[in-house]
């Protein structure tokens, strides 16, 4: 054990573990993000009142990994939200001991955090044209809104921030932007059903929103743009909470002056081959891309449901050795987001990425929706299942973007003629 941790240990068994010295550290680096007055958490753990009273479910969910919401075990990623055995221990044992308060002055300042927006004041708010109304129950939906162009001429993006309404319905959303004009012709003011892609090509993605995530800042000098006159379409998945209710979501929008110097690009490896038998415990998928030219991977995004069990994602480098991409061995439907990787990885060219999905679908799977287990196929509903995995690259060189687009092109080509 490291001795600052072995010291730490050594005075909470002396003196007992309080929230004011030891709790209150690891609540307001860890949990307090969402955990707060306005957070998407159902509760705040800022104050020792808050806390105390919840101290055994602390302890329960931090001791079973279930919180904080953090599922890869590898690599390193940006605002990685995991506690240590020492905190883990540390939380048990305050709620164990009655969960003290200890000198209420000795307790750190709680953590600020500004009224709306989390990056401030944003360039441009745009929100969907009216609350969509959500019932209390049926299958997920997935719907699709036009946004009017926000801007009549044509911005760099240095971050988004995606506020979703609702949160209690709202399971993901996926914001586009649309230079055709199809999404706006579609929208009659309710939006429009849309599973997969928005219905449109091509369909720019320019951020996300998961429950706990954090503004989507690109790298300094790869900013997004925003096309003047482009429609904003904003891709929400609902999830019925057993009452009626209406969500209505927001999007903000920060400008920069700073041109790139270099352009991102997904790589979408994923496979609509999926029939999992029910009982079956290791059913597998697979996809893969060579990459032509070398490239910096900034950032990962997997997506399943809720058979899925475990998330493997590598790089073949072309001397035949592997690269960890993100590593999930216990998957959770409610926890998905995207992932920017602490210091970008650079692959050389002709690097095959590579990616495996093992689904779970008996009944030891703590997770499987169906009791007894039922047959599961690829579709858009929660029990329905699915296998995807966007890697998000730059080129090193900004003169082989190209190449990288035509080879990106013939992948998604080939995609669609398997379907």
């Amino acid at each position: 054990m490291h001795l600052i941790a072995w010291l730490a240990a050594f005075w909470s068994s002396v003196t007992g573990v309080t929230f004011s010295h030891d709790v209150a550290p690891i609540l307001y680096r860890n949990c307090a993000s969402c955990h707060r007055t306005g957070g998407v958490a159902p509760f705040s753990l800022i104050a020792y009142e808050d806390a105390a009273k919840r101290a055994a479910l602390i302890a329960t969910v931090t001791a079973k990994h279930y919180m904080p919401p953090w599922l890869p075990s590898e690599p390193r990623f940006q605002h990685e939200r995991k506690l240590t055995i020492e905190e883990i221990a540390t939380l048990a044992k305050w709620a164990e001991e009655g969960a003290p308060q200890g000198d209420a002055a000795l307790t750190p300042p709680a953590p600020r955090f500004p009224e709306g927006w989390q990056l401030g004041k944003p360039d441009v708010v745009a929100e969907m044209r009216a609350p969509f109304a959500v019932p209390a129950d049926g299958p997920d939906i997935y719907q699709c809104f036009d946004i009017p162009a926000p801007e009549a001429r044509s911005h760099y993006v240095r971050a988004i921030d995606i506020s979703p309404g609702n949160p209690k319905v709202v399971h993901h959303a996926i914001l586009f932007q649309d230079v055709t004009g199809t999404a706006r012709k579609r929208d009659a003011g309710s939006g429009y059903p849309c599973f997969g892609t928005p219905g449109f090509l091509p369909a720019r993605g320019l951020g996300g929103w998961t429950p706990g995530s954090l503004p989507f800042e690109p790298p300094a000098d790869i900013p997004e743009q925003l096309d003047g006159g482009a429609d904003l379409v904003l891709q929400v998945h609902y999830h019925p909470s057993g009452r009626p209710e209406t969500s209505r979501t927001r999007v903000a929008l920060y400008f920069t002056a700073r041109k790139p110097t270099r352009h991102a690009a997904d790589i979408p490896l994923g496979s609509n081959r999926i029939d999992i038998p029910p009982g079956e415990r290791t059913y597998k998928v697979t996809d893969h891309f060579t990459i032509p030219v070398a490239v910096d991977v900034i950032a990962i995004n997997p997506h399943a449901h809720y058979v899925c069990k475990e998330m493997y994602g590598y790089a073949v480098l072309p001397d035949g050795s592997r690269r960890t991409l993100i590593r999930i061995s216990d998957w959770n439907f409610d926890w998905q987001q995207q992932y920017v990787y602490a210091t970008p990885i650079r692959l050389p060219a002709d690097t095959r990425v590579e990616m495996e999905f093992t689904y779970d679908n008996s009944e030891d799977n703590p997770r499987n929706p169906n009791h007894p287990p039922a047959r599961v196929v690829w579709g858009p509903g929660s029990k329905d299942e699915m296998a995807g995995l966007h890697i998000e690259i730059a080129p090193a060189r900004e003169a082989d973007a190209q190449e990288l687009a035509d080879a990106l092109w013939g992948k998604m080509i080939r995609t669609l003629r398997v379907r």
